[in-house]
Formats: C-alpha cells, sequence, structure tokens
C-alpha cells in the first residue's frame, strides 16, 4: 500500500490500496483515525486516482475536518470509565488505584497509557465474566472462556464452542450498554444467528438492548478513539 499527497493547506495523505475484486475507485474515511484512503482497480493508473481526488477535495476535506480528534491518555487529564470521566492524578504509588473517584497513578508519563490501559483490563474482565454469568445462569447455558481483544470491528463474539470474546473497552461505556453486550454474546449460546428467536433471547435478558444500541452506533466511535501508546 502507498500513498498519494493532495496538495493544499494543509496536504492531506490518501492511503493507496490495490484490489483485482474492485471495479471502480473509491475513497473511504475511516471514522475512527480520519485515515483517508482511495482504493484502485488493479490496472487503473495512479494518475487517475489522483485526479478522482482533485476531483473530490472538497468532499474530503469537509468531511476530515468532521473527525474528531484521538485522545491520548496522560496524567491530568482524564478516561472514560464506565461512562464517566475518570481523573487521571500523579500520586506516590507504585501502581494505579482508585482513591476517592480519581485513579492515581506513578509520575511517569512513558507509562502512563499502559497503566491506565492495564487498569482498565482488569476491571473489564471483572464486570464481563460478572454480566456473562448472571445471563448464562439465566438462560441456563454455559459458557467456556472469557478473552478480552482490543477490536475495531465488533464488541463481542460468541464461538461454536461457546467461547465468548468482548472489547475491554467495554468498560468505558456506560454499565448498561456493557451488560447489553454480555447479553447479546450469552443469547448466541442458544441461538448462533440474529433470528427472530435470537433477538427474542435477548429482549428476556435485556429488554432495553435498543437503546443500549442506539448508544454503541452514535458514540462507540469514541472508545476507539482513545489512545493508551
Amino acid at each position: 500500500m502507498g500513498c498519494l499527497i493532495l496538495d493544499g493547506n494543509p496536504p492531506v495523505e490518501v492511503q493507496l490500496k490495490r484490489s483485482s475484486r474492485a471495479r471502480r475507485l473509491s475513497l473511504r474515511i475511516s471514522r475512527l483515525d480520519g485515515r483517508a484512503t482511495l482504493t484502485l482497480p488493479t490496472r487503473v493508473p495512479e494518475r487517475e486516482g489522483m485526479a478522482f481526488l482533485r476531483d473530490r477535495e472538497d468532499w474530503l476535506r469537509r468531511h476530515l475536518a468532521d473527525v474528531e480528534p484521538e485522545q491520548v491518555v496522560a496524567v491530568g487529564g482524564t478516561v472514560l470509565f464506565r461512562g464517566e470521566p475518570l481523573p487521571l492524578v500523579p500520586a506516590d504509588v507504585k501502581r494505579a488505584r482508585m482513591v476517592d473517584g480519581a485513579l492515581q497513578l506513578p509520575d511517569d508519563p512513558t507509562m502512563t497509557g499502559k497503566r491506565v490501559a492495564a487498569f482498565l483490563k482488569l476491571q473489564a474482565r471483572d464486570a464481563l465474566a460478572d454480566a456473562s454469568d448472571r445471563y448464562a445462569a439465566a438462560l441456563g447455558k454455559s459458557y467456556g472462556r472469557i478473552t478480552l481483544r482490543d477490536t475495531r470491528s465488533r464488541w463481542g463474539s460468541c464461538s461454536s464452542a461457546g467461547d465468548l470474546m468482548y472489547s475491554w473497552r467495554l468498560i468505558m461505556a456506560p454499565p448498561a450498554v456493557l451488560d447489553y453486550v454480555a447479553a447479546h454474546e450469552v443469547a448466541h449460546l442458544q441461538h448462533m444467528d440474529h433470528s427472530d428467536r435470537f433477538w427474542g433471547a435477548v429482549e428476556k435478558l435485556f429488554p432495553d438492548h435498543k437503546a443500549c444500541r442506539a448508544w454503541l452506533r452514535t458514540h462507540g466511535n469514541t472508545l476507539h478513539r482513545v489512545r493508551f501508546d
């Protein structure tokens, strides 16, 4: 994958992707990180790609301006935790710990992101295990293991073996949203599809699922824009 530079103020870098399956040129902007990608059919020359970009420059710059900037986790700032901003404060401690509604951290900027991420992952594992246990018991089912990942394409999944996977970033969402995702994946233990029967099981486990699904559609990208590196 190469890139094309669209001159202007500021210049815009567009990732160039070749695809043997593409039948036409297409331009997309990631809502997660603002990356612009131009997909070209295999035999289309780059000069046609650049002409395509120039024709759509106004559209491209307008949409890039609408992308929210990434949030870099740092002491003195905040991070979302259970749907609320959690202050990150320096303290004479060896590891992250919650005290009086704030997360105390060693005053070492190079490790702040990793320490905050480790704290969130631990909290997410406990919360998701608890929610999964509750909904599996209500359904009369058992699951295999729980794994946490930093996935961008999905908030959770359930394998045919009954293993559950969740995005640990769910701990940054309101508690009801985390619970909904757990109920959704546990319901797959009974129905490995998205049929009416599946949604009926979700409804019984978590009646307010539509509001939580709407929250994820509207605000989910905000969770992915937080950087811990």
